[in-house]
């Protein structure tokens, strides 16, 4: 199921999926052992989903659970959570426990504190045992509000470094949002299990773009000539940062905490500017 995604990415489980072919293909010649082999590649169709949460609100999955209406059958039947914090804890006096599991998926949520050593670790490992890595909300994709963190707080003084994870590791696709929205959760999962690269591809464009502020919007729409005063950047914003000057969108930059939400849900950012200058011959 997830081959066609594996070999977008130049995921590290290529190597996995010649040997469930190579069982499929050996069950004819020994019958007895043909149903443990369709067993087999039946229990590995559901994808291996892992999630981490760093330093950030836990948002992003309060967000996930609100998808009431299928969130039993996404985690019942369609995935495999294999490694959560809140399922199970493979640490003990800062060191493994366990080995941490091969994944298909890592959904990571939060940025990066780059004097926590656990945070540092985890998410280095994480890279080696997953397929993708998701960056799970605008703190993970941008940084969002913890850039703005300057340490000293009473419970780790010394934590005062906050980064998005992509300064550290390989990102695969990104969701960004604030929290990212319960709807776009759902569907990107569904896209996954279904191998939908097509749905799947502004996620995975987000994973190399650096756009995470009112100020997109103003160079990236505003200046472009796409802007059509729609509104939708405003209604997104969720500290009310982006306002309207005569129709167009303008940016409080006090109130900006660099999530990214209003240049994600501004339906004139995916606009191919590219291919517009040239029809247009600008």
């Amino acid at each position: 199921m997830l081959e066609g995604i594996k070999k977008i990415f130049g995921g590290s489980k290529d190597e996995g999926a010649p040997k469930v072919e190579e069982k499929v293909e050996a069950a004819p010649q020994t019958p007895v052992e043909t149903a443990p082999a369709e067993e087999t590649k039946a229990a590995s169709a559901k994808p291996r989903i892992g999630y981490i949460h760093l330093s950030g609100c836990t948002g992003d999955a309060m967000s996930l659970t609100e998808n009431y209406d299928i969130l039993s059958t996404v985690l019942t039947e369609m995935v495999d959570i294999v490694y959560g914090q809140t399922l199970v804890d493979l640490w003990i006096h800062g060191t493994y426990a366990e080995e941490m599991p091969e994944m298909d998926l890592c959904l990571i949520e939060g940025s990066v504190c780059l004097q926590d050593e656990h945070s540092v670790h985890e998410l280095l490992e994480a890279r080696k045992k997953s397929g993708l890595i998701c960056a799970f909300g605008s703190c993970a994709m941008t940084g969002c509000f913890t850039t703005f963190a300057r340490g000293g707080q009473q419970a780790q003084p010394k934590h005062e470094s906050f980064a998005p994870i992509s300064s550290l590791v390989k990102v695969d696709c990104a969701l960004p949002g604030c929290p990212v929205a319960p709807e776009m959760i759902a569907k990107t999962v569904v896209a996954l299990c279904n191998g939908d690269m097509e749905y799947l591809q502004p996620a995975i464009d987000k994973a190399a773009c650096n756009a995470g502020c009112g100020c997109d919007v103003l160079t990236g729409v505003i200046r472009q000539g796409l802007c059509s005063g729609c509104g939708t950047c405003a209604l997104a914003c969720p500290t009310r940062a982006m306002g309207f000057t005569e129709g167009r969108p303008s940016c409080d930059r006090d109130r900006c905490i660099k999530c990214g939400t209003c240049y994600t849900m501004c339906p004139r950012a995916w606009l191919p500017i590219k291919r517009i200058k040239e029809d247009t011959g600008l």
